[in-house]
């Protein structure tokens, strides 16, 4: 088994062992992750959405080993032949416990996402036990990582919308609302059994979980975020996004877009408003293009993140 990397990094790099492992729903697995390296696990606020990174054992077994790593790891790891560095994933941390050497890490990890489609992660999550190993990339405390988008600033009404990719994320953002919060939820995600009931919002944020059956994913997500706003006579079709028009890297914040688009020079049309919005690249397209282009939202009231694109296998 390889290890690791130098403590001088900014950043946790380190073999995680699996500690437990829990079958919430069809659709999701908890797992619980621990290690000596995460006694020096900290963020400089709430986790909210917090992200970090997975990397898979090698089809082998063994650990792509990260020894003697330096800042100049990941173009080390890139240049690796994809086959023998293995797999890299983003996930939601979903939960701390414990403190110390004895800190654990828990994310849930979806096994199948669309139309069961499904990749080296949910593969490996799938199978995972305790005991099992997995490379960890995470916050170092007291050293910058970023990795956190939901930034409402004074916002004042909250939209959260997502499909069951986000599902951990507006998890973590719910539980570190303010308890004068105000907004709504949409969570989408495949069947009624994967409505996971310590998904708690506060009382003045409506949560909403929408079973998408057979439908077409985002379908019922949609119709349900069109109704929340009060717009009337938007149909499917108005929110149908073409193969083409869809970013392939879609991650526009209130700072930042992946266009390269000046999003600072929007004007903030509906003073108070501001929204999350992350999941599949299409349908996060079709619900930016209602609410930036249809309803006229500034993008610096926005956050659209494509977690996954529908047909395409995710970078490392």
């Amino acid at each position: 088994m390889t290890s690791t990397a130098a403590a001088a990094l900014p950043l946790i790099l380190d073999a995680f062992e699996v500690v437990a492992v829990q079958r919430l729903s069809p659709s999701f697995v908890r797992l619980e992750l621990g290690g000596e390296s995460l006694a020096d696990f900290g963020t400089d606020g709430p986790l909210r959405d917090q992200r970090f990174k997975l990397v898979f054992p090698l089809p082998s077994g063994e650990l792509p080993d990260f020894s003697g790593a330096d800042e100049s790891w990941f173009a080390s790891w890139l240049a690796i032949p994809a086959e023998e560095r293995g797999h890299m994933r983003t996930y939601t941390i979903r939960e701390v416990r414990g403190s110390g050497a004895e800190t654990r890490l828990v994310v849930d990890i979806v096994l199948h996402v669309g139309d069961g489609e499904h990749g080296p992660g949910s593969d490996w999550a799938a199978q995972a036990k305790p005991g099992d190993r997995v490379i960890g990339l995470a916050p170092r405390r007291g050293q910058a990582f970023g990795g956190v988008e939901f930034l409402p600033g004074a916002a004042t009404e909250l939209l959260l919308v997502g499909d069951e990719t986000a599902v951990p994320a507006v998890a973590g953002i719910l539980r570190d609302l303010p308890s004068d919060a105000r907004g709504a939820a949409f969570l989408e995600v495949p069947l009624e059994a994967d409505f996971l009931p310590d998904v708690v919002a506060p009382d003045g944020v409506e949560l909403t979980w929408i079973a998408r059956g057979d439908a077409p994913l985002g379908e019922r997500l949609h119709a349900a975020v069109i109704e929340h706003l009060g717009v009337d006579g938007v149909s499917a079709a108005a929110l149908a996004v073409e193969p083409d028009e869809i970013d392939p890297d879609l991650w526009e914040t209130p700072s930042y877009s992946s266009s390269g688009e000046d999003v600072a020079a929007d004007p903030l049309p509906h003073e108070g408003l501001y929204a999350w919005i992350a999941g599949e690249s299409g349908m996060v397209t079709g619900l930016r293009r209602h609410l930036v282009k249809g309803l006229g939202v500034g993008r610096r009231q926005v956050a659209f993140m494509g977690y996954w694109r529908r047909g395409v296998a995710m970078r490392s």
